[in-house]
């Protein structure tokens, strides 16, 4: 008997196994030296990269086994009972390569993800997808993209070429095994398949996203992950009813922990919330609000946070004018978080994307609706996408203007126009509100720190890496609004208000990236707030809309999780990263994951302990604070106390 004879087809997949694992580790080495400035090598080991890069090789081995299980069976099937049928062959070739070619192409999908999100591939990424056209253009007009099709291409050709030389490779051994040995050979084969599948021997669970992270750094936790399987993963997830609406904490217990936060001890029928707040002096003359959202903004680029390229003299030099608020973070990590926390003041809630159901809040855009204000919203490109349009429209925003609204030669990407243009374009706008004799309230979500990146020839950056010199020209285009604007006859009555959408991970030393949501908040109103100040109080981008609200004196019913940072005080703020949430003051940062085990962490210098056993207390008290704000959410969402009538106010 020739053994070679009967173990043909098993051959054959180890073949196919190790050549798709080698290809995968391709993308896992580019990944890993497009972000090689997060390993640190004096305090990372050497053998800390070699673990993440075998935990890549285990996560590949589970994917490429739920790809390969089924042609190892047939095959299996095909070897014992001698059928030989081309079909079967090219049936198999088929399945193989169809598969893995999806794999391979989530993996180079994967590699800019992460460079924008610090993330790992998932459903997240199809946020968008209601509008592929948009998306489509928006990554064929960014060139730093291509770079990631080549290796795919290379990958793909490979692949091709190999697979058909393993699978078509004819068996020359023509003696019969025993059947019996042949059944045993393939049931033990498959049984090892079903371990690699499963990723671990242990009983208690297979492997998880959890079991990649084995260390400090956050970047070689997740460099180990295979990006089909997370994407697979939060697939699965987004089915999972609890993933539905949250269950965090009893209704009851949540609402009253919230409750005794904001020291509501009368509540109105509105929602268990709601609460009257009614300034000392009423404003007479309200000013005008333009409030600009900035995107990608990180605290982080600004030099009062650390940064040393100079990217952003004007918002510099504009937060020593101001009143600039030390420690602000923003709701989510994605855009519409951005304006949905900015506007409404409400949290992000994992996944939940609140934009894509048009139903009405009584947010920023309403109150002032109330008051007499006219309300507009200006963004650099396509209205409907993120669905922002009809969301703000059913929202007493009274017109949003758009990439429609643009001359087309103005419309330099998918993005729309430039930053700069932007607001010049919104200044016979705002000019219009101002005549008609009513204060007005004018929102500008900016797009120009986002790939595509476009730099106007007439901007001269001062940094040569692309990523800088598109933050010095958004900084640059800020300060050509205000400049624009102190020409105008409504410049004295009006607060600026500048917050970002999210941040940028520039650092990651936690899971969480704090530079991704640590915002700059500045109110401007050299007129209004004579004496600059700088705030030290830890808040959130769902307090913006309130403390606005203080400075503006107007009396308002206030039916949202934020608070006026100027009147009162929170022990924690809360942030949401797609499926883990993080909880901080201005010492310590909790990080709630339900993939891996909860972490509490020093932060202001860099600590790498984790605290969560010797202080449970500060745990706890964090979580719960936490979890009671995301439930009295999701319970307002539930019982539609979002929104309410109330008579005009003025």
């Amino acid at each position: 008997m020739n053994i070679s004879s009967f173990l043909h087809h098993i051959v054959v997949i180890i073949k196919t196994y190790l050549l798709v694992i080698l290809l995968f580790f391709v993308f896992t080495l580019i990944l890993f030296f497009t972000e090689i400035d997060r390993v640190h090598f004096s305090e990372d080991k050497v053998s800390d990269i070699f673990t993440a890069l075998l935990m890549s090789i285990r996560f590949d081995v589970v994917i490429s086994g739920y790809i390969l299980l089924l042609p190892a069976i047939i095959l299996s099937i095909t070897a014992i009972f001698r059928i030989e049928k081309t079909w079967i062959s090219h049936l198999i070739f088929y399945w193989i390569f169809i598969l893995f070619s999806i794999s391979f192409v989530i993996c180079a999908a994967d590699i800019p993800y992460f460079n924008q999100f610090f993330s790992r591939f998932s459903v997240g990424a199809f946020e968008w997808f209601d509008q592929p056209q948009f998306v489509a253009k928006m990554i064929a007009e960014e060139p730093l993209y291509y770079l990631f099709i080549i290796p795919f291409i290379a990958v793909e050709v490979i692949f091709y070429k190999l697979l058909r030389k393993i699978l078509f490779q004819k068996n020359n051994y023509q003696k019969k095994s025993p059947v019996v040995l042949q059944i045993l050979v393939s049931i033990v084969f498959i049984g090892l398949m079903m371990i690699g599948i499963r990723g671990r021997i242990e009983e208690k669970s297979p492997i998880r996203i959890g079991t990649a992270y084995f260390g400090h750094n956050p970047f070689l936790n997740q460099l180990g992950l295979n990006p089909v399987f997370t994407l697979m993963r939060s697939f699965l997830d987004t089915f999972d009813k609890k993933n539905e609406s949250i269950h965090l904490l009893d209704k009851k217990e949540a609402i009253g922990l919230v409750q005794k936060s904001l020291n509501i001890t009368k509540t109105l029928p509105y929602s268990p919330i709601a609460r009257t707040v009614t300034p000392k002096h009423a404003n007479n003359n309200p000013p005008n609000v333009v409030f600009i959202i900035m995107e990608g903004m990180s605290a982080a680029k600004m030099s009062r946070h650390g940064n040393t390229r100079h990217l952003t003299p004007f918002l510099d030099s504009l937060s020593n004018q101001s009143f600039y608020f030390n420690h602000i973070y923003t709701a989510g990590k994605h855009t519409f978080n951005g304006i949905f926390g900015s506007l409404f003041s409400f949290p992000a809630i994992y996944r939940q994307h609140p934009l894509k159901h048009i139903r009405p809040y009584h947010g920023l855009g309403s109150i002032l609706h109330q008051h007499g204000y006219s309300t507009v919203y200006f963004t650099t490109h396509d209205g409907q996408f993120d669905n922002v349009e009809g969301f703000l429209l059913a929202n007493d925003y009274d017109r949003v203007v758009s990439k429609r609204d643009y001359p087309i030669e103005q419309v330099k990407t998918t993005l729309g126009v430039p930053d700069d243009y932007l607001f010049e374009f919104s200044m016979p706008i705002l000019d219009r509100l101002n005549d008609k004799e009513k204060p007005f309230l004018a929102v500008f979500m900016t797009a120009s720190d986002h790939g595509p990146y476009y730099i106007p020839e007439y901007f001269t950056p001062k940094n040569t890496e692309t990523k800088d010199q598109i933050v010095e020209y958004a900084d640059w285009s800020l300060q050509k609004l205000i400049q624009m604007a102190s020409t105008k006859n409504w410049y004295n009555n009006t607060i600026f208000v500048f917050v970002a959408d999210h941040g940028a991970p520039i650092t990651a030393d936690y899971d969480i990236s704090l530079d991704y949501f640590h915002t700059p908040l500045i109110y401007f109103a050299p007129e209004i707030l004579a004496q600059p100040n700088t705030f030290d109080c830890i808040g959130g981008q769902i307090d913006v809309a309130p403390t606005l609200m203080g400075l503006l004196k107007l009396p308002y019913v206030n039916n949202s999780l934020g608070i006026d940072l100027l009147s009162a005080q929170r022990p924690y703020i809360f942030i949401n990263d797609d499926d883990k949430y993080g909880v901080l003051d201005n010492e310590y940062l909790l990080i709630v994951n339900n993939k891996k085990d909860t972490e509490l962490f020093h932060y202001p210098n860099r600590d790498l302990t984790n605290y969560v056993s010797s202080m449970p207390q500060k745990v706890q008290e964090m979580n719960n604070y936490a979890r009671s704000n995301l439930q009295v959410f999701q319970e307002m969402l539930l019982d539609n106390q979002i929104h309410f009538k109330v008579e005009n106010t003025r």
